[in-house]
């Protein structure tokens, strides 16, 4: 059975897809069998992998058809690469999150379409949208662990609070298993007194978190540093780890996978 984590935060431009991908690129490198979906209306990932929504079935029309009750006979899963696929996303996603709002057991759409897959693999990512609505909400329902992607910016760590309490509420209410994983700290530069400032906040917020909400976090060791290659990577459409193997920011997402996924 795989373990399900999803990659979220209410804020954008966190490096959540950046994460996604670099991650699964690392696992599967090391001979693990991973499944990224792309649960985000931008497409951000299915795009930096190459794929385009109209030429394949996506997130959206496999949610629809699990509403209806309604069997997709056709392979809806795209294989990237050795021992990695991706389920793409569509523009359309955003209108099933408004169509979820009148669906019976809404919040459980995802974990229905995911237990019909996730014995094919080792890690399963879900690449959330930058929101806290119905398809985080389905996200946080479907998966095992979470992953919390902040870079570090003030706004970045005040939103924290928010998302932890979505979390708490959500386990106590639809997925009791649920457990945060820990905080990855991306884009930092560790020469800035804001970044080294952000740092400090954040490891307090951390303390203040767990008391508050009873929700045990930390904050990884590895730390992804800011760098153009990231974003470089992801217009050439690869993973960071592959444009710029010898790079920091390859480096710190391998060391990261090592931490995280024990490889």
């Amino acid at each position: 059975m795989a373990k399900i984590t999803a990659i979220v935060n209410q804020k954008g431009g966190v490096g959540k897809t950046t994460t996604a991908l670099n991650l699964s690129y690392a696992l599967s490198k090391a001979g693990k069998k991973v499944l990224l979906i792309d649960f985000d209306p931008q497409t951000n990932l299915t795009v930096a992998l190459g794929y385009f929504e109209d030429e394949y079935i996506n997130i959206e029309n496999i949610m629809a058809a699990e509403i209806e009750e309604k069997e997709i006979k056709e392979n809806f899963i795209i294989n990237v690469k050795d021992n990695l696929d991706l389920i793409p996303s569509s523009l359309e996603l955003a209108g099933i999150e408004m169509s979820l709002v009148n669906v019976m057991s809404r919040e459980v759409i995802l974990k229905q379409v995911i237990q019909r897959i996730e014995n094919n693999y080792d890690y399963i990512f879900i690449d959330c949208p930058p929101s806290l609505g119905m398809l985080t909400i389905n996200a946080l329902t479907a998966c095992n662990t979470v992953i919390i992607p902040v870079d570090a910016e003030l706004f970045s760590v005040k939103g924290l609070a928010l998302l932890t309490n979505s979390i708490s509420k959500i386990r106590k209410r639809l997925n009791p298993n649920i457990k945060v994983d820990g905080i990855l700290v991306t884009r930092l530069n560790q020469r800035t007194n804001l970044s080294k400032s952000m740092l400090k906040t954040l490891d307090e917020s951390i303390g203040f978190i767990k008391n508050k909400f009873n929700l045990d976090m930390k904050i990884f060791d590895s730390k992804i540093p800011a760098s153009v290659r990231a974003g470089e990577a992801i217009s050439k459409m690869e993973s960071v780890i592959e444009y710029d193997p010898k790079g920091k920011v390859s480096e710190a997402y391998q060391d990261f996978a090592k931490e995280w996924g024990e490889i």
